[in-house]
């Protein structure tokens, strides 16, 4: 073997490259396939920006993808932990629009409007609604032992069904101002100053925090990156970060041109994914769902009250689609019945896209948020192309398997069993 790939030098060059590459990824601490993604992520804005005449790539057509993207990847977030689990929701989408029909309830017909207590009300409801259903689902599947997938299929159907019965069928407009802050909009950014000012807090932070981990590495014996590394990372993450204030400040209110800044429900979806990402990566809650997934009966076997832990991981999935619910329904200043419809197959695509196994175990939340991103701009092109609905289903389908497809091959690999 070895005097075969000594005697094919294109094979030996290829092999070196490869390991070249790998060997710079891993020096600025990026994962190759995450490297994949973000490649492919380009390829399709530039692709996308030539198709659309150069309007996609413009501040207001991104502006407008980081809020479309905000709900997608909030539902991300817990989908990837139901799948790491060994589960599915198919009900996500159900969930969000009965829960923004039920917002809207409160905010139009329940509640005097105008009063400073309209919108937390609203919000505590629709959040304990969240809770509530996330509960109901979970003990169904934690302690009856119903599949999830059949689960949250009638749950799919109940609670879309649900959102119908609310109103008759109604929507209901329009929501409280204040409110639709939480949707985005024209009042829904905090501005250019505030931007900066986060996004020059959150640079320092990040510096600081590598430092430190840096030094905590070093004084306990631990390996480190390369000083060059380190820096070729920090510089790298401070860019995206400080280009995407950049770029939510370049575009104008259309009423005053004033810069909008980044939009509150980006802001939310930041804040989610900083708790979650604690969550998995410091509480035992986290450290269990992934114990579950890489084996469930060792799991059980070695103390995990896997039952509590799947009722507390449905209903976390619950309150995440609450807010997803207010998010979406906050944006359109109304309760419309057909919010969230097949919201469930881009979340759990997004969730594929970002490398959550299907077979369970393993999965980020920072990847599904790249997928989250990826899905969103598949679907912000096509629409700017001006593709029918119909078109953009078959190609999101085939997005889909080709992602699972991709998902399978790569792991097929590294067990070392071929393509």
């Amino acid at each position: 073997m070895a005097a075969a790939a000594a005697s094919d030098p294109g094979t030996a060059s290829q092999s070196q490259a490869q390991t070249g590459v790998r060997g710079l990824l891993g020096a600025i601490g990026v994962d190759a396939r995450v490297f994949a993604m973000i490649a492919a992520l380009l390829v399709i804005w530039l692709g996308f920006h030539l198709l659309t005449d150069g309007l996609f790539l413009t501040p207001r057509n991104l502006w407008n993808l980081a809020v479309q993207t905000s709900v997608v990847g909030i539902l991300a977030t817990g989908m990837v932990l139901v799948i790491v689990a060994r589960h599915i929701d198919l009900s996500v989408g159900s969930v969000l629009g009965f829960i923004g029909m039920t917002a809207a309830v409160f905010q139009v017909t329940l509640f005097e409007p105008g009063v400073w207590w309209n919108t937390p009300a609203t919000i505590l409801i629709a959040l304990a609604a969240g809770a509530a259903i996330g509960a109901f689902q979970g003990y169904w599947v934690a302690y009856r032992l119903v599949p999830a997938f059949i689960v949250t299929l009638a749950g799919l159907l109940m609670f879309r069904g649900g959102a119908w019965l609310l109103t008759s069928g109604r929507t209901l407009a329009p929501m409280e101002p204040n409110f639709q802050v939480l949707g985005g909009g024209i009042t829904g950014a905090i501005g250019a100053p505030a931007s900066w000012v986060l996004g020059l807090l959150a640079s320092a932070v990040m510096v600081i925090a590598a430092w430190r981990a840096r030094t905590r590495r070093q004084r306990f014996g631990f390996p480190v990156r390369p000083v060059w590394g380190e820096a070729v990372r920090l510089g790298l993450w401070v860019s995206v970060i400080l280009g995407f204030v950049a770029t939510m400040n370049a575009y104008p209110q259309p009423r005053t041109g004033i810069p909008m800044g980044i939009p509150v429900p980006v802001l939310i979806l930041i804040a989610i994914v900083l708790v979650m990402e604690a969550m998995t990566r410091t509480t035992a809650f986290g450290r269990y769902i992934y114990a579950m997934g890489g084996n469930p009966e060792a799991a059980r076997l070695s103390g995990v009250d896997t039952r509590k832990v799947t009722l507390l991981l449905f209903v976390l999935m619950g309150v995440l689609a609450a807010i997803a619910g207010i998010i979406a329904t906050a944006r359109l200043n109304a309760g419309a019945n057909a919010t969230g419809e097949l919201a469930e197959l881009s979340v759990i695509a997004a969730a594929v896209i970002g490398g959550t196994s299907l077979a369970g175990g393993v999965g980020t939340i920072a990847g599904a948020i790249l997928g989250a991103v990826i899905m969103q701009s598949l679907q912000n092109g096509m629409v700017l192309m001006g593709l029918p609905s119909a078109l953009q289903n078959v190609i999101i389908g085939a997005v889909l398997i080709l992602a699972v497809w991709l998902d399978v091959s790569y792991r097929r690999r590294l067990k070392g069993g071929g393509a």
